[in-house]
């Protein structure tokens, strides 16, 4: 029978979050004082009682005479692929349980969720995102004017540039050939931050 992890409380799991999501950005482990500071503090011993715990539940490693020598068992590599956005007319989110490997020029940041989605249609290829491509998304409810965004509308899910012009919103294409969207609803559901092509 194999051994399980130990439950973790959820400040524990708040640092190891933030211990895998270091070592995923920037390819080596976190020091005690990038804990430290993750924490609110300035004393590395707070630190150091994290990271023996995690140790001791069997969620972090060492190397050996290493300055930072943290290893993590569970470091993720890949994002949840969600579904379908269309880059054209809006079509539904289709719900998909598949993951996909981040690419290493994929650099996510310590406190953010991500997933991917696959893109159907055109209107975006002026700007490099084509048909089939998968695009990789920031979750995030806010977005600023000329980002391209994730967006839900009256008519479905679609990814466009967000333009704003006081009170007006709409989304635009980036291709000739579409038109933009004035929607009457509008819900943004994440930023596109990059893209990954199997072509």
């Amino acid at each position: 029978m194999k051994n399980k992890n130990k439950p973790l409380t959820k400040r524990q799991k708040e640092v190891l979050d933030f211990i895998n999501l270091y070592i995923q950005e920037h390819e080596y482990s976190p020091s005690l004082r990038d804990i430290a500071g993750f924490l609110g503090t300035t004393n590395p011993s707070s630190a150091q009682y994290f990271v023996d715990e995690l140790r001791t539940k069997r969620y972090l490693g060492k190397k050996n005479n290493k300055t930072r020598g943290i290893t993590s068992k569970f470091t993720p590599k890949k994002i949840p692929l969600l579904g379908l956005i269309a880059a054209g007319e809006p079509i539904e989110p289709i719900e998909n349980p598949k993951f996909i490997t981040i690419p290493s020029s994929f650099k996510i940041k310590p406190g953010k969720s991500y997933y991917a989605l696959k893109v159907v249609g055109d209107s975006m290829m002026d700007m490099g995102i084509l048909d089939d491509d998968t695009i990789l998304v920031e979750h995030t409810f806010t977005a600023h004017n000329n980002d391209t965004v994730v967006a839900i509308t009256e008519q479905g899910a679609t990814l466009k540039v967000l333009r704003k012009s006081g009170s007006d919103i709409w989304l635009e294409p980036r291709n000739d050939s579409h038109s933009k969207i004035v929607p009457n609803q509008l819900d943004i559901r994440g930023k596109f931050i990059g893209l990954v092509r199997t072509k």
